[in-house]
């Protein structure tokens, strides 16, 4: 079943302070919800797709529809006319590799009644925009998808664009050359701080680092004041410690960003 609920958030960025002019960004939502069963059996495991997208309104022009490309490929990887078709083609495409890969191992393992919850597979994506840094959104995606294994998978994507151009902006558009040598280690000392593990031993013995050095990720916020980096799970620490986020104030990082990244 698909169906479109509709409601209107609004950017503004101010253009031109002499003359006051403002762009605006606004935001409609795409809902789609999609589920098959593997087999017509009452008791059948089940595949469920569950999508709430925030998509720009035609009224956002050229920026808003290089938003909504960006976002499709990102979270659904297809870039149809509009949002709405994306994210049916994904529920669609999602739900028939189900069927065709997993009804063949099902069938086989009808007499087994605890391998049933193994089938039961859904993924879930919710959506919100929010103003960020001077000129620009931020886009959060909440991503929840299960398929077999112990657990459930929880994710957050992040997007940040640039309201005049809607193009998405990543750390090089931010900093200089060569930022990473002194923001990992901001990055280090926020993780100490918040933690309270003050020592690399007392990190990895708690879970932390124990697969990567700390590294500065494209999972990253844009606010007024600070930018918070955003590590999921099992990235940075195990996944029962859940997602880590980092945040560091720009007056900390002053020495590092770009002259034209206006905060």
């Amino acid at each position: 079943m698909y169906m479109r609920l509709f409601y209107t958030s609004v950017f503004v960025l101010l253009l031109c302070a002499c003359s006051q002019e403002v762009e605006t960004i606004t935001f409609e939502t795409v809902t789609v919800n999609k589920s098959v069963a593997i087999t017509t059996d009452s008791l059948s495991p089940m595949c469920s797709v569950n999508i709430r997208l925030e998509q720009a309104t035609a009224k956002s022009g050229r920026a808003g529809e290089i938003i909504n490309a960006t976002v499709a490929e990102r979270l659904v990887g297809h870039n149809d006319d509009d949002m709405q078709q994306s994210a049916e083609a994904f529920a669609t495409d999602y739900t028939n590799n189900y069927i065709k890969m997993l009804q063949p191992l099902y069938d086989q393992d009808n007499d087994a009644p605890h391998k049933q919850a193994w089938y039961h597979y859904h993924y879930i994506i919710n959506s919100h925009t929010q103003a960020g840094s001077k000129g620009t959104l931020v886009y959060l995606a909440d991503i929840n998808y299960r398929e077999g294994g112990d657990h459930a998978v929880n994710q957050q994507v992040i997007m940040n664009f640039d309201t005049e151009t809607g193009r998405q902006l990543t750390t090089k558009d931010i900093f200089v050359d060569g930022f990473e040598i002194q923001l990992k280690p901001l990055l280090l000392k926020a993780l100490q701080e918040r933690t309270g593990f003050t020592t690399m031993k007392a990190l990895h013995d708690n879970g932390y680092l124990n697969h990567s050095d700390i590294y500065v990720p494209e999972n990253f916020i844009l606010g007024s004041d600070a930018i918070t980096f955003v590590y999921n799970p099992d990235e940075i620490a195990p996944y029962t410690i859940g997602s880590t986020e980092l945040t560091i104030p720009y007056v900390a990082m002053d020495k590092i960003l770009r002259s034209s990244f206006e905060h």
